[in-house]
């Protein structure tokens, strides 16, 4: 006999480049200080490059292309969020995003979750966009970012 689907999922709201990413905390691994980046040659604007985190070297991901802080935005300490892998790629057991400010525990359900999207093309590496509460957000896309980073950093 299977078990019901829970009701409720504990969630984290993660601020990066102006947005919130909404992922499962399951999802997160370890929030820390972002500290030496390794660029990765020929990479997109959204890779970063590459960070060192207990024995990785896992790539480092930022959100600033789906919707940039304004030029006058107040500068914020940076920190990473390491996220657990969704896929099944043995080279690639984390990625790394980067954040603005703290992430925040949440604890949603079906009724405080609703989708907002527009009928717009969504911008790679973002599945939905939801308002949770009175807060807008982004899913991503983690399946779509982690194959595509798996076939970039297989031919650096």
């Amino acid at each position: 006999m299977s078990e019901p689907l829970p009701r409720e999922i504990r969630c984290v709201l993660i601020p990066s480049g102006g947005v919130r990413l909404l992922l499962p905390n399951a999802a997160v691994a370890e929030v820390i200080t972002l500290a030496g980046v390794e660029p990765v040659a020929d990479a997109p604007s959204w890779l970063l490059g590459r960070i060192a985190w207990r024995g990785w070297s896992i790539p480092l991901v930022s959100f600033d292309h789906v919707a940039s802080l304004p030029e006058d935005a107040p500068a914020q300490a940076s920190r990473v969020a390491v996220l657990k892998s969704v896929s099944e790629h043995a080279e690639l057991p984390y990625i790394a995003v980067l954040t603005h400010g703290f992430p925040r525990l949440t604890t949603l359900n079906a009724e405080l979750l609703l989708p907002t999207h527009n009928g717009h093309e969504l911008p790679f590496g973002v599945r939905a966009r939801v308002l949770v509460r009175d807060d807008t957000a982004i899913i991503p896309d983690l399946e779509e970012l982690e194959t595509t980073l798996v076939g970039m950093l297989a031919e650096a």
